[in-house]
């Protein structure tokens, strides 16, 4: 039996399995639909599609590093007992792993595949969340690479090496001494953990970040009164303050307490022996800029049991 688009739409829309599974499961039926279903819930598909609208904003995040390269990923789950299943860690390990040469591309690496399973990392996925009973996703990732110099990780609350809630990367391009290069990326890095800074410098903020920091500051000015003159000089002040505060090499190195990052990593070119240049920074925060649905157990026990 001819095995139509429309068709496949059909069981797509009633699973919410993805295109080619269902034209598989339709395949096999030989375009029975009911078939089809109970082809695709045999094998975890259908329960796992249904579990993919849930918001999953805890999981891991997970670190590799490979010579001069590195990769960080996100990878989601629903709740903080999945990212304690060792089932789920491995799978975070190897796809941080893959991740080395998926250059920053989500899509390329949940098409990649996954080691030992015949499929693909987002199949791999598909089947975890079947077997583990709830939605997981491969969110982002990034790498970051120098052509001499090192490129440094550190994972905050780690729960096994490499894995934890907050992934750092910090590459350093220079000619010195690694070992030396090593343990200032590494205190960077803690710092960059700690810190939370925006960018490396002004120019490499976002500029309508910028513009509208500078309009809420101009705002505050004017309620002051202060005459217009004096009020530019002050919105400039409060600017660069700003600017101290969310870029990394005009904040204070959190490993002292004293040395604005610039001057601390100026003053580890003498231990390195040679210029060093902090090229790029990647800081991943577990769940940032995941809206969580705060639920009302209480009230969700009531819907159930039929209670107004």
């Amino acid at each position: 039996m001819e095995i139509t688009a429309a068709m496949v739409k059909q069981l797509r829309d009633s699973t919410g399995v993805g295109m080619m599974d269902c034209k598989k499961a339709l395949a096999e039926t030989n375009g029975d639909m009911e078939a089809a279903v109970d082809w695709l819930r045999t094998r975890g598909l259908a329960k796992a599609a249904k579990k993919a609208d849930r918001v999953a904003a805890e999981g891991l995040v997970g670190v590799a590093t490979a010579g001069t390269k590195a990769a960080v990923v996100e990878v989601n789950s629903e709740t903080d007992f999945v990212a304690r299943n060792e089932q789920f860690q491995n799978i975070v390990g190897n796809i941080a792993k893959l991740a080395l040469d998926a250059d920053g591309d989500a899509v390329k690496l949940g098409e990649m595949p996954f080691p030992g399973s015949g499929h693909s990392v987002s199949a791999e996925l598909t089947e975890a969340i079947a077997k583990i009973g709830e939605n997981m996703n491969l969110r982002r990732t990034q790498t970051v690479e120098v052509t001499d110099g090192v490129v440094e990780s550190y994972i905050h609350n780690a729960v096994k090496p490499g894995l934890g809630k907050i992934g750092i990367l910090v590459a350093l391009e220079s000619t010195g001494d690694k070992a030396a290069l090593s343990a200032l990326g590494k205190q960077l890095a803690m710092h960059i953990a700690a810190a939370q800074p925006q960018a490396i410098a002004p120019e490499e903020l976002d500029q309508d970040v910028v513009a509208r920091e500078r309009a809420i500051i101009l705002e505050q000015v004017k309620e002051s009164g202060k005459p217009a003159d004096i009020a530019e000089k002050m919105v400039d002040g409060r600017m660069r303050k700003y600017f101290e505060e969310v870029t990394l090499l005009s904040q204070v190195f959190v490993i002292d307490g004293e040395t604005k990052v610039a001057d601390a990593i100026k003053n580890a070119e003498k231990d390195a022996g040679a210029p060093i240049k902090l090229t790029k920074f990647v800081r991943y925060a577990l769940g940032e800029g995941i809206e969580k649905v705060e639920s009302d157990f209480a009230a969700e026990v009531a819907a159930t049991a039929g209670v107004k």
